[in-house]
């Protein structure tokens, strides 16, 4: 009887462990399939977000766009950093991101009209995901050791005044509701950095970013880059199939892929320096850089549709060209944080200039607007001018190296 009273005891802290203390999760893991699942659904909000954006390129669409985004990326965050620091592939484990997934799944069907008809069941589903998230904190949190102490109940309080704010804007008219929306993300990630940037040396340590981490952002990131693949499908899907519409929409597909070579090339997969503010900065920007590679998919629906105009509709080329010029900006930003930015100086310097000018050009393009075929080649081309900086910088620096050895 003691022997399988013990076995259950051992059978039950495998599949349910307590969540892990501050400063103990692991530095080498892989991301699993379970954390790759939880960004799918995640990303099928991010999509819904985009057509909807697609068929409202206004200024209000835009608005709209950016505050649903922004609290759906913060959510995101939460549940990425949360299972980071605390969570295991055990059962437990396994059904806080479910729990999560069932209060995601409605909170996308809510998002193309969160704006107008559906906007209170938004604000109610999503108070109940951050309420969700605040308790998942709490959990945690009651392990913590002293020094986490204060930082944890900011954390949980912050993630709680979120959920009760977004039930009680439900009650709001449509246009106070999503402007408070917008203002609520940009007080909980301006509190976020605070948190951040004030931690103690000890506290820091729970801020750490892990290959883990950096691998899950970058995931999510190729997640998101397939909305602009989806973008120009969704657009042919709809148009007469001819030679310029497909010239069309296969060149604003290597816009997109231009958008991954910035990215990966330049700042993926690279370890940010061990400070509290290049912690913040790294993460921080990955929101502006997400939102604007799926702004640029939801542009490519109306570019391709217009394929045979004249000119490219105003709205469609400031949103593709605006998106490529932030794509280009947050990818030097995140480098910015980056060790490899210290040690390869001579290549990251001249690069992140060029980077600025190729983005103010883009938005010169986008004031333009010149017709589609046009727009998406001068894309390609801007985009290829950081990547052929940055082969001559490698080739120069392998001559270098020869000559050395040699």
């Amino acid at each position: 009887m003691t022997s399988r009273h013990e076995q259950g005891n051992r059978l039950s802290h495998r599949l349910w462990r307590p969540p892990r203390a501050h400063g103990e999760q692991r530095s080498e893991r892989r991301v699993g399939p379970l954390e790759l699942f939880y960004d799918l659904v995640v990303v099928v909000l991010v999509a819904q977000a985009a057509h909807h954006l697609a068929e409202h390129l206004t200024w209000r669409g835009l608005g709209e766009f950016a505050a649903v985004f922004a609290l759906v990326w913060i959510a995101w965050l939460n549940g990425t950093v949360h299972h980071e620091l605390h969570g295991y592939d055990d059962a437990r484990g396994r059904i806080m991101f479910l729990l999560q997934i069932l209060v995601l799944v409605p909170l996308g069907a809510f998002i193309p009209e969160a704006g107008g008809a559906r906007g209170a069941a938004f604000a109610v589903d999503a108070g109940v995901l951050f309420a969700v998230l605040a308790v998942l904190w709490l959990l945690a949190a009651r392990g913590d050791s002293p020094e986490f102490r204060r930082p944890s109940r900011l954390f949980v309080t912050g993630t709680a005044v979120c959920a009760v704010v977004l039930a009680a804007s439900a009650a709001l008219p449509a246009d106070t509701r999503v402007l408070t929306w917008g203002i609520l993300a940009v007080a909980y990630l301006a509190g976020f950095a605070v948190m951040i940037g004030t931690a103690t040396p000890v506290q820091a340590t729970a801020f750490t970013v892990t290959d883990a981490l950096t691998e899950r952002f970058g995931l999510f990131i190729i997640i998101v880059l397939g909305e602009t693949v989806t973008g120009v499908v969704d657009g042919l899907a709809h148009e007469p199939t001819n030679a310029l519409t497909l010239a069309v929409g296969l060149i604003a597909v290597v816009v997109g892929f231009g958008a991954w070579w910035t990215y990966f090339d330049f700042a993926a997969h690279r370890s940010p320096r061990a400070t509290r503010r290049s912690t913040a900065q790294w993460m921080l920007v990955h929101l502006p850089l997400t939102a604007a590679v799926a702004a640029m998919g939801a542009a490519m629906v109306p570019l391709v549709e217009h394929a045979h105009d004249s000119r490219t509709p105003v709205a469609t080329a400031w949103v593709l060209c605006g998106g490529t010029a932030t794509v280009l900006c947050a990818t030097m930003l995140v480098a910015a944080g980056l060790r490899v930015w210290r040690q390869e100086r001579a290549l990251y310097r001249p690069l992140a200039r060029t980077c600025v000018v190729v983005a103010v050009v883009c938005l010169a393009l986008g004031a333009a607007h010149p017709a589609p075929l046009v727009l998406v080649t001068a894309l390609v081309l801007l985009l290829g001018v950081p990547w052929g900086l940055a082969v001559m910088y490698h080739l120069s620096h392998d001559e270098e190296s020869d000559a050395e050895k040699g």
